[in-house]
């Protein structure tokens, strides 16, 4: 009993041990014979990509389309589907349905999940979280399916867009086509359609709630939505249009070349939208310059938005330590923006946040170069810190892309990144949360002294 209380006496264990059952049994599924066309994969690589699947990360060591048979290819289907809406949603749907009523932990991880406050009825969080879900995916995958259709079996074309429909909405980049998505680079209605099953997928249940409410979209609407979705959008939005602009302008007369002008302008904005936390690509990622990589891993380590599919640091983490840096530099006491205020708790826990993932990547970033060039001098191994650097970032921040390296990783390195998804997917401090002991919060506090920054 003892141990039973301390595994579940907080709701970030919880989280880590749903995510753990679902890993474990999802390695199992992908080692049986049924699963892969030829041979097992091996328990590393099928660990490895049940861990990408789980995590909606999207990084692989083996091929998905011709590796896994159509089982195997549904079991990892059903992987990205949980690990995007979150195992406590999925358990706790089914504890609801069997007439249970789920417990106050899981009522605490839904809401801290998908809502900024805990002021949501439990059922109307999760009622409207599924509805988003599966409208939204089904609408994408039929308008794929047509896309699909030509020379494929109306079969195979409604499996392959389901599966990269679900694969785009919960941000996970999997792929059932050796290179991504290349071959349909200058399709504008499929690249569309999966940008906007991203974005979607990357902002967050409670954003899509409040413009479902606020729809049709007026000018007052905006004065209407929360601070959090304001946040949210604009941060988006600027991100997108700045990452867009700034691809086009690195990769104009390199990896852009071969395309029309039309082409270039889609190809930019695709991987702006996809490099936040989705991992597809219909850029080579691996011929791109080592500015636009560096972009890519920036845009990668912010992520997406809070209660959503992806990973990263956070939309609304960056914008706050903006905000926070802005009203500082005013002479402003309180951290301001939209006519609000950001209380001090919320930007605590961005500076944490912040704080420990630059800690964390910069720990495992060392460990890979460790594993994978031990104490090979920098002139042998030219090119080689960027790419394991980016192979870190794109883990933390479950995107999913790569320069190419993950299939060469040793056995040690592959183990770094599977931590490294894990840790991306969950947080870094639902993770610190959950290790802690958690001892009481003490009644005092020692006197304040100033210190010298700077």
């Amino acid at each position: 009993m003892q141990i039973q209380r301390f595994l579940f006496k907080t709701p970030a264990r919880i989280s880590v041990i749903g995510f753990g059952i679902l890993i474990a049994v999802g390695t199992g599924l992908l080692m049986l014979p049924s699963a892969s066309t030829i041979k097992s994969p091996g328990f590393i690589n099928a660990l490895f990509t049940s861990v990408s699947a789980c995590c909606v990360t999207g990084l692989v060591v083996v091929n998905t389309g011709s590796t896994f048979s159509t089982f195997g290819q549904v079991v990892i289907l059903g992987l990205i589907q949980a690990g995007g809406l979150g195992i406590m949603t999925i358990s706790t749907l089914a504890l609801m349905i069997g007439g249970r009523r789920p417990s106050l932990s899981e009522r605490v991880v839904i809401q801290d999940t998908f809502t900024n406050s805990g002021e949501r009825n439990l059922s109307f969080i999760l009622r409207n979280v599924i509805l988003f879900t599966f409208v939204i995916e089904g609408v994408g995958a039929l308008l794929m399916f047509f896309r699909f259709l030509p020379g494929r079996t109306v079969c195979n074309a409604l499996f392959i867009s389901i599966f990269h429909s679900i694969s785009a909405f919960c941000n996970a980049g999997f792929s059932l086509f050796p290179d991504s998505l290349i071959a349909f680079r200058e399709d504008w209605i499929l690249n569309l359609v999966i940008c906007f099953l991203i974005i979607c997928g990357g902002i967050g249940f409670l954003v899509l709630l409040e413009l479902k409410h606020n729809f049709p979209f007026k000018r007052s609407s905006w004065s209407r939505l929360s601070l959090h979705s304001k946040l949210v959008i604009s941060t988006t939005s600027i991100l997108l249009v700045t990452g867009s602009l700034l691809i086009m302008l690195m990769e104009w007369h390199n990896t852009l070349s071969p395309l029309t002008i039309p082409g270039r302008f889609l190809a930019s904005f695709f991987q702006a939208v996809s490099a936040r936390t989705a991992g597809f690509n219909t850029l080579p990622v691996g011929k791109m310059a080592d500015e636009t990589l560096f972009l890519l891993a920036l845009l990668m380590f912010i992520g997406a938005s809070p209660g959503s599919c992806g990973g990263g640091i956070k939309t609304t983490t960056l914008a706050a330590l903006i905000s926070l840096g802005v009203s500082r530099l005013r002479g402003r006491e309180h951290t301001q923006i939209f006519h609000r205020t950001i209380s001090n708790a919320s930007l605590g826990k961005a500076i944490s946040m912040v704080i420990i993932s630059i800690a964390l990547i910069a720990i495992f970033v060392m460990s890979i170069l460790t594993t994978e060039l031990g104490q090979i001098s920098h002139l042998q191994s030219r090119g080689k810190f960027l790419e394991l650097f980016f192979e870190i970032i794109s883990a933390f921040g479950t995107a999913g892309l790569s320069t190419g390296v993950t299939g060469g990783l040793s056995l040690p390195g592959k183990l770094i990144v599977i931590a490294v998804m894990f840790i991306g997917r969950l947080g870094p401090l639902v993770i610190a949360i959950a290790i802690s002991r958690l001892r009481e919060t003490p009644h005092f506090y020692y006197a304040k002294e100033n210190i010298m920054i700077g």
